[in-house]
């Protein structure tokens, strides 16, 4: 089956395409670009950079600019879809949705109005295991937004390794451990599929406290065997 990835960057997004290209054919990733972190739909911060991943994942990529409301993101994720039928003739949609019904009924309505089978991989997991299987997969995230108590903005530019779960795990009665709830946001850096990884030139950090949002202003791709260049962590105060 040929699928389009509903790809926003993040682990999520990048884990359900690694477990699917498993078993099925990966024809495109599809991205929708919100105004802002207010979007009720889509994943903001640093969604501009899914060119640099779908480069390094050798995919082409169907993106699409929407408002931050629920109708405006509907309409633009059905035109993204068409496109991507008609360009690369997918049968269906990969999501990363964990536990947020609210997004997956709306996707999965979007799907069946374009004739498309809606496909989530991880739906209605464990958190802590599915954030095990991102580290053990090396699947290279760092988390780029936090948006509640009691994760602060010195966890921006950290990846999410073995100590990163075990904090978020700690953290479950405040927060969901996989941030569906838009507790905290990621951008990957480099997993298993990339034939390179993303390396941060320069970044800036809006917000503090609880509510804060790394940017990345400038990313570059770089070969996998070259030396780790400096993190956004390295550089936050």
């Amino acid at each position: 089956m040929r699928v389009a990835v509903l790809f926003s960057g993040g682990k999520d997004s990048t884990l359900a395409m690694v477990r699917v290209k498993e078993e099925h054919e990966v024809a495109c990733l599809v991205t929708l670009l919100p105004s802002s972190v207010e979007s009720a739909l889509f994943h903001f911060p640093n969604a501009h950079l899914t060119e640099l991943q779908a480069r390094a994942l050798n995919l082409p990529l169907v993106k699409a600019r929407t408002g931050d409301d629920e109708p405006s993101g509907i309409e633009a994720l059905r035109k993204a879809l068409a496109a991507a039928r008609r360009a690369y003739r997918v049968e269906a949609l990969v999501t990363g949705a964990v536990k947020s019904r609210y997004q997956l009924e709306r996707f999965s309505a979007v799907c069946e109005s374009q004739g498309l089978r809606s496909v989530n991989p991880l739906w209605g997991e464990d958190e802590e295991s599915l954030l095990r299987e991102i580290v053990e997969r090396r699947i290279e995230a760092i988390i780029t937004r936090v948006a509640g108590y009691p994760l602060t903005r010195s966890l921006l530019g950290r990846q999410i390794d073995r100590e990163t779960v075990d904090l978020l795990v700690r953290l479950k009665n405040y927060v969901n451990p996989s941030g569906e709830g838009g507790e905290y946001e990621t951008f990957v850096l480099d997993a298993p599929l990339f034939t390179k990884r993303i390396v941060p030139l320069s970044w800036r950090v809006e917000g503090g406290g609880y509510d804060a949002t790394l940017y990345i202003e400038k990313a570059a791709l770089a070969s996998k065997t070259s030396s780790p260049a400096r993190q956004p962590a390295d550089g936050l105060p």
